[in-house]
């Protein structure tokens, strides 16, 4: 069986540990003051994975809690991915010599393709591309804005230019709790040809089970966040049912 992986997922903000309704920074839910203690929380309970997301990186356009991601990154025996900010090469060397394993690009992706395409050559597989769809149409900076570019055509491109991972995310179902669009994610994994990890509206034990029904499709695994924090999936028992 192909396999399929669960992403808790750490959203940092102000250096504490929050989950945003949608995306809206004026919804927001403090979990934890203390990231760190979380991401070893997930490790003890079994994470194969941790994802991170800087949100003030986010919006600022540039990694902003780093320090913190570098101390999840080197306490943790499990591979970390980051999104949030990631903008230059500059900043993409710097973070992956942090001890991050696999970085996530999302509005460089739509707003310069020479640097993702430069920055997919040199890095390889340590590479995500973050797709936020909105009605089949990408979003981007922090969801504030939508593109004219559709979700799909995005993924078949960067896969020709070396895209092995996508994580995609549609947004009218994150935070919600509403279940994922298990639809447009398959459709996203057989265009690609390409591994899509699923993000956004992942809420009961059915959800993960659905997703990864879809394994041999290329989904490769799902992020979960807010279910993780008010204990609708505990991690020990979603491992046990994918």
């Amino acid at each position: 069986m192909s396999s399929f992986i669960i992403y808790p997922a750490i959203d940092i903000r102000g250096g504490k540990c929050v989950r945003l309704i949608q995306g809206d920074y004026n919804q927001e839910t403090v979990y934890n003051e203390n990231p760190l203690e979380v991401a070893k929380a997930w490790e003890a309970q079994g994470a194969k994975w941790i994802h991170l997301v800087d949100l003030d990186g986010a919006k600022a356009g540039y990694p902003v809690n780093d320090k913190l991601v570098g101390d999840i990154a080197k306490t943790v025996n499990v591979p970390v991915q980051l999104g949030g900010g990631l903008r230059t090469e500059a900043d993409v060397d710097h973070i992956l010599s942090l001890g991050v394993s696999r970085i996530i690009l999302g509005t460089a992706a739509i707003e310069n393709r020479e640097f993702v395409n430069r920055v997919l050559q040199k890095h390889g597989d340590k590479v995500a591309i973050g797709i936020d769809a909105r009605d089949g149409y990408v979003a981007t900076r922090g969801w504030l804005e939508t593109s004219a570019v559709k979700a799909d055509e995005l993924a078949a491109e960067l896969a020709k230019a070396g895209a092995k991972t996508f994580i995609f995310t549609d947004i009218s179902r994150d935070g919600m709790m509403g279940g994922p669009n298990v639809e447009a994610i398959v459709h996203l994994a057989k265009v690609s040809g390409q591994s899509v990890i699923a993000s956004g509206g992942v809420s009961r034990y059915e959800d993960l089970e659905r997703l990864a029904q879809h394994a041999a499709d290329g989904v490769g695994g799902a992020i979960v966040g807010k279910a993780l924090y008010t204990g609708s999936i505990k991690l020990e028992e979603a491992h046990g049912r994918v």
